[in-house]
């Protein structure tokens, strides 16, 4: 378990740290803290990078993607718990995986879909270690979503559409969320609502996402 609880640049006390930013920056839900605390980001970089891993930063995880700021995983998370306990998220853009495993420890069942075979393959390894069950994973096409299992309290995307796609939005249950980085080179995160009125739409903040693309990429 050495390696889960990372020495030196990746030890508990360097994680600790993180957690204290992120309280300075307004992240206040306890759960979510709590969540940031107990995974271990320095196992969804390649070693190389582990010790920048409790920077709060994006860095690189290949094929032109990201690991994204933890900031931003925890503010989205926290805007996804706004309702309480979410029982079905899905997630577009699994990337290295660290998402989806934040996540499980703060709803019940996680579907998450990445387009980048190479990328999903070595997340499900380190969701696995991680005994993330509560994870489901495929190869597919972000902008379909995974209607099998819709609908869905919560969608939240890593990857940035130019604008929202209305796929995404029919696989919400009532009352559910879509949290999403939407533009080209000037985004924000939008949190769309479904309710008995209709979508209410509100704009979160400015974010800067890779790019969401269509098609798988093997």
């Amino acid at each position: 378990m050495t390696d889960l609880r990372g020495i030196g640049m990746t030890s508990q006390r360097t994680r600790l740290r993180l957690i204290e930013r992120l309280k300075a920056q307004g992240i206040v839900h306890e759960q979510v803290l709590e969540a940031m605390t107990e995974t271990p980001r320095h196992l969804f970089v390649d070693e190389a990078l582990s010790h920048r891993a409790y920077e709060d930063t994006a860095l690189p995880i290949g094929f032109n993607q990201t690991l994204s700021q933890p900031y931003i995983v925890a503010r989205m998370t926290e805007l996804a718990l706004q309702a309480g306990r979410p029982k079905r998220v899905l997630e577009l853009g699994t990337g290295s995986g660290y998402q989806s495993a934040v996540l499980s420890k703060v709803a019940d069942e996680i579907y998450s879909v990445e387009r980048i075979k190479p990328l999903l393959d070595k997340a499900r390894v380190r969701l696995r270690k991680l005994k993330a069950r509560n994870v489901r994973c495929k190869h597919g096409d972000g902008f379909e979503g995974w209607e099998e299992f819709a609908p869905f309290d919560v969608i939240l995307g890593a990857a940035a559409p130019e604008t929202v796609p209305e796929n995404l939005v029919s696989q919400l249950a009532s009352g559910g969320l879509l949290l999403l980085p939407v533009g080209g080179d000037s985004q924000k995160l939008i949190q769309i609502q479904l309710t008995e009125e209709g979508f209410e739409e509100t704009i979160v903040e400015d974010v800067f996402f890779v790019p969401m693309r269509e098609g798988l990429q093997r």
